[in-house]
């Protein structure tokens, strides 16, 4: 892969057409990121390329330490931008290359989709190419994507995307779209609906617990 970033900028750029073509109620739809909306989600989607050390600082002094309490903070200030505000700074930011500490592309590349998906499920969905998943299973599997992205170890499945050729483990299996299969692993329970396999109910106690 000659430059991983081009991908996550070409799904920013994607991500952004898509939230200007939204209508205010659909701004407004609860995601599948908890209470957020899918205006929240986008503000989040942008803390990682806008935000400053200082601004992160700051926020995290006044949490007391705890990032949940400071990026929900961080969260709520982007989201009092307009909507068309958001759009502009995910555009301006699409080539960002900001990675997490100790972490490498593999996490804005999996946070972009998986996120694009928190916002394009509740709405009715709205499909893009498939391959970009492969790296993002890739990554979800590992042990790295404990920080953020999943709170615990998979279960030992067998795990196989029907529309890519990945798969990955033993034990029974848990089969379905790339999208699906990634939504499970970040704790999403409706990505369960379209999901098969001898594993699914183990999987599932594991989703709805994450």
């Amino acid at each position: 892969m000659a430059d991983p970033f081009a991908t996550v900028a070409a799904e920013r750029r994607a991500l952004a057409d898509l939230l200007e073509s939204l209508s205010e109620e659909q701004w407004a739809t609860r995601s599948l990121c908890g209470a957020w909306t899918v205006k929240d989600v986008a503000a989040h989607v942008m803390i990682g390329p806008t935000v400053s050390t200082r601004e992160f600082l700051v926020a995290m002094v006044r949490a007391g330490g705890r990032f949940g309490v400071a990026n929900r903070r961080m969260v709520e200030a982007r989201a009092r931008l307009s909507t068309a505000e958001l759009v502009a700074i995910m555009r301006e930011h699409a080539d960002s290359r900001f990675r997490p500490p100790t972490m490498d592309w593999h996490a804005p590349w999996t946070e972009i989709l998986v996120h694009r998906e928190d916002i394009a499920v509740p709405l009715g969905g709205f499909p893009r190419p498939v391959e970009p998943w492969g790296p993002a299973l890739d990554f979800l599997v590992s042990d790295a994507a404990v920080r953020g992205f999943r709170a615990k170890g998979l279960p030992a499945l067998h795990y196989a995307a029907t529309d890519l050729d990945w798969s990955y483990g033993d034990g029974p299996e848990v089969r379905g779209p790339a999208a699906a299969l990634a939504l499970g692993m970040a704790g999403r329970p409706v990505a369960l609906e379209r999901l098969t396999g001898d594993g699914l109910d183990r999987f599932a106690v594991w989703v709805r617990r994450e």
